[in-house]
Formats: C-alpha cells, sequence, structure tokens
C-alpha cells in the first residue's frame, strides 16, 4: 500500500553540514573544539563569538555552528550566494571570499588576524638580519611596520570589493527561509552531476538564479514584508525539483519509476506518494474504494451512514524528502472516532461525512462547509481546524493511514472551494481569464480516486486502533 505516514521535519532539515561529506564535519568539528569557543547557550559570556565552520558550496558558502553536545546543527549561521553571472576575475574574488573564516587572537580589548602575528614576527626578525647586513634604517623600519599593516586591512577591503558580487544572509529568520530555497538548489546540483541532460542544467542556472534574488531580497527586507514574493520564488524552485527528478529519476532506475510503471501513466495531481515505512494493516470488511463519477451536492440526505467514506482536506505545506511537496491528505472517516482526535467534535463531523453517502465516496472539507449552510453551523457541529490538525498529527505520529498529495495550486483551490463555486485565474502575458468550475473540480476527485485506488490495491485505508463507537452505534444500542 502506497500510503505514507511523514516525518515532523521540513525540507529545511535535509541541509545538515557537509552531507556528502561526514568525515569533513567530524574532522573541522573536532578541531574547532580544540582551538576555539564553543558556545554552550546561557553559559557563554555576553557577545561571545562562536566557532564557525565554512562549508563551501557550487552557489555559494554556508557557515555553520558548532554545538557544545557534539549534536549537528539544524539551521546555518550565515548563507552567501555567489551572483551567477559572475566574469572569471569575479570568481576569483569570490573564491577568495569563501575561504577558511578568519581565526583571530585576542590581546586584552583588542583583537587581529593569527597571520598579522605571524607576519610580524617574521618581519621583525627579517628587519633585524636587514640590520645586520647593512641596509638603512630609513628602508627597515617602514617596510616592517607596513607589512603587519596590511596583513591586518588589506583582507577586508578585498572582501568588501568582493561581497558586491554575493549576497550574504545572517538574519535567523531570513537563513531558516533560505536554508530551504538552498536545500532544494543542493537537490538540483547533485542531479546535475550524473545527467548530461541540457533541462537539468539549465534547471540549476535558474535556481542559482533564484536562489541569488531571493538572498538580495532577504537582504532588503524582512520575511514578514516580502512573504508573497518568497513564497512564489519557492513554488517556482519546487517546480524545477520536481520537474529534474522526473527527467533524472526514470534514468536512475529508482523506486518513482517502478510506481510509473505500474500505473501506466504519471498523475497530473503531483508526485506519487513514497512507499510506505510498516507492512499495511487490513481493516475487516473493508473493500476498495471505487473512484467516484461525481460529487453528492446537495445536504445530507436521511438513511443508513456508509462506511467507506475518506475525508480529503487541504492543510499547510510540509516537505518530508526534498523536491516533494505534499499539501492535502485523504484519511478514512472512521479516522474521525480516533481518541487523539478532537472529541466529541470528530465524531460529530464523522456523522456529517458519513450519512447519506455512497461507499468510497470522497468528500472534500469544503464540501461539508457548503452542506452546513456555507459553514453558519460548523460551531454546531465542532472545531474543523481543530480536527483536522489532529488528524495531521496522527498521520505524522503513523497513527493512521493516509494518502498524501501534492496537489497543483489550481486542483488544490478547487477542492478548497464549494462543489458549486468557481475559481478564476488570470493570465497576465495573454491578458485573459479562465474560469475553473464544478466540472473541473469533479475531474480533480475522480484523479484522486485513481491514486486511492491504486494506493490501496486490495486494502483500504487503515484508520487507527482503539476507535471511539459512533453516535449512531450508540443510539442503535
Amino acid at each position: 500500500m502506497t500510503t505514507y505516514a511523514p516525518p515532523t521535519t521540513g525540507i529545511a532539515q535535509r541541509l545538515s553540514p557537509f552531507r556528502q561529506q561526514p568525515q569533513s564535519w567530524e574532522r573541522k568539528r573536532s578541531r574547532a573544539v580544540r582551538g576555539g569557543h564553543v558556545c554552550c547557550g546561557s553559559n557563554c559570556a555576553a557577545g561571545c563569538e562562536p566557532v564557525l565552520i565554512r562549508e563551501r558550496t557550487a552557489w555559494g558558502w554556508i557557515d555553520w555552528t558548532v554545538p557544545a553536545d557534539g549534536s549537528l546543527p539544524k539551521h546555518p549561521h550565515r548563507l552567501a550566494v555567489f551572483t551567477p553571472i559572475a566574469t572569471q576575475c569575479q570568481r576569483l574574488a569570490l573564491r577568495w571570499l569563501a575561504r577558511r573564516p578568519t581565526h583571530r587572537i585576542s590581546l586584552g580589548i583588542v583583537t587581529i588576524r593569527l597571520a598579522t602575528t605571524v607576519v610580524t614576527v617574521l618581519t621583525l626578525v627579517a628587519a633585524a638580519l636587514a640590520l645586520m647586513h647593512g641596509v638603512p634604517l630609513s628602508i627597515v623600519l617602514p617596510a616592517a611596520a607596513l607589512a603587519p599593516l596590511l596583513v591586518e586591512h588589506l583582507p577586508d577591503r578585498f572582501d568588501t570589493r568582493a561581497g558586491e558580487n554575493a549576497r550574504i544572509v545572517e538574519d535567523e529568520a531570513a537563513c531558516r527561509y533560505l536554508q530551504r530555497l538552498a536545500a532544494l538548489q543542493t537537490g538540483l546540483v547533485q542531479a546535475a552531476v550524473g545527467s548530461d541532460r541540457y533541462e537539468v542544467r539549465r534547471a540549476v542556472e535558474i535556481g542559482h538564479h533564484q536562489l541569488f534574488d531571493t538572498a538580495d531580497l532577504l537582504q532588503r527586507h524582512d520575511t514578514r514584508s516580502a512573504s508573497s514574493e518568497l513564497i512564489a520564488r519557492e513554488r517556482l524552485m519546487l517546480q524545477l525539483a520536481v520537474q529534474t527528478r522526473q527527467i533524472v529519476t526514470p534514468m536512475q532506475g529508482g523506486a518513482a519509476a517502478a510506481r510509473h510503471d505500474r500505473s501506466g501513466e504519471q498523475p497530473p495531481l503531483g508526485p506519487y506518494p513514497p512507499a510506505p515505512h510498516r507492512p499495511p494493516r487490513p481493516s475487516p470488511g473493508h473493500t476498495t474504494p471505487i473512484p467516484p463519477t461525481k460529487e453528492e451536492t446537495n445536504m445530507p440526505q436521511d438513511g443508513q451512514p456508509a462506511d467507506e467514506v475518506y475525508l480529503l482536506f487541504a492543510h499547510e505545506a510540509y516537505y518530508p524528502a526534498a523536491a516533494q511537496e505534499i499539501n492535502t491528505s485523504l484519511v478514512a472517516a472512521a479516522s474521525l472516532l480516533h481518541p487523539r482526535v478532537r472529541q466529541p467534535d470528530g465524531t460529530r463531523i464523522y456523522e456529517c461525512l458519513t450519512r447519506g453517502r455512497r461507499p468510497g465516496e470522497i468528500v472534500p472539507l469544503a464540501t461539508l462547509t457548503h452542506e452546513l449552510d456555507g459553514g453558519r453551523l460548523w460551531p454546531e457541529v465542532g472545531d474543523w481546524a481543530a480536527v483536522t490538525a489532529d488528524l495531521l498529527q496522527l498521520i505524522q505520529d503513523e497513527e493512521c493511514d493516509a494518502l498524501s498529495l501534492g496537489l497543483p495550486h489550481i486542483a488544490r483551490a478547487l477542492v478548497c472551494s464549494g462543489p458549486h463555486s468557481e475559481v478564476r485565474v488570470y493570465d497576465p502575458a495573454a491578458g485573459l481569464h479562465r474560469a475553473y468550475g464544478p466540472a473541473e473540480r469533479i475531474e480533480v476527485l475522480v484523479e484522486v480516486g485513481r491514486q486511492l485506488a491504486w494506493a490501496q490495491a486490495g486494502c483500504a485505508l487503515w484508520p487507527g486502533d482503539s476507535l471511539l463507537a459512533p453516535a449512531h452505534s450508540e443510539a442503535a444500542t
């Protein structure tokens, strides 16, 4: 069964220090612990500077802190993105800029570079030898004074000049956001290493441009004021990553290719859910659902509740794997009876969801809102936001099965709208509007039904254990 219980970490956690070279991280960490100050939280003195380990990348560099407990840092301290249109001279300057962070020595209230100390000692020795060989003092003294000053201050001048072709982000919130995009760009770069396709190389170039422009935006604005533009850029990066994976994966013969062969065609709703992390748990009496050919849009009819009904709800996107966005989930209606779901709200929503339905019907949460007088009756039924949040947590904790989907924007907007609603899209290039209505919404639900039937493969979604009795069962007894 191709259901998926996602982990709680997002895609940003995938960008870990020296992921391809773990030995390098251990070697650099050991050196930093021996030769520098490792910040350990509240015990550190005010204003102390943590030791940073620099990881160079194809698009810039990442500075990581060194946690005192020996664990991997979760978020970078600083990210730098190089301009994607650098000349040869600029590339050399950027390579200089990406050198190892400068190690300084504290001399009371003054700190100087280690290189300055070494040059000063060597200069004094050279000056003494020069004086012994008859070199005039008027020449030796200026040279001996000038050499340490150049070593101390010239690198900063070079850094400033080279920094004009790089965008360096240090704000904590900005770093966390840019970390997600950097993880996607790292995946594109890794895909290009093993591929000679022009489309893959072009995706790397476009991703580098997007990463640089995003870093430039984060330098000038905070994440809140630039949120709309940041979201648009992240969506573009996700699309690049998904398209690149679709190009590269068939050549590598991975699991995704096997799923592609099994279904016969690539679905338009996004990537297939990955393989399960545990064996499927069959539920007695369950049957494979029939993909719906139409959706009931009237108020719930009188009659016995249908057991094999599924709830489809959208939620905030998360990223269980690189280049994979999950923004919509489908669960068996019985999952609403799970004791970890807010009760009695879950039981009441279960009654509204199942009564008068056809077996195998997929009911979006927006359809329930439409049936409950456009949402006016939700307070009498339950807190749908809290219930869906509990369901999502159940999925993440592997306490029930779910079909996790990465719906495109229009498909997601349609399932989040009522059965009779219309989604209008404006194409600025053509200057035209296009409307998507009930017919397109039904097509989306039909495709979800096909994916559900393929995912279950004769074994219905497991709703969880220790389920509560529905209200109609209690009334019958």
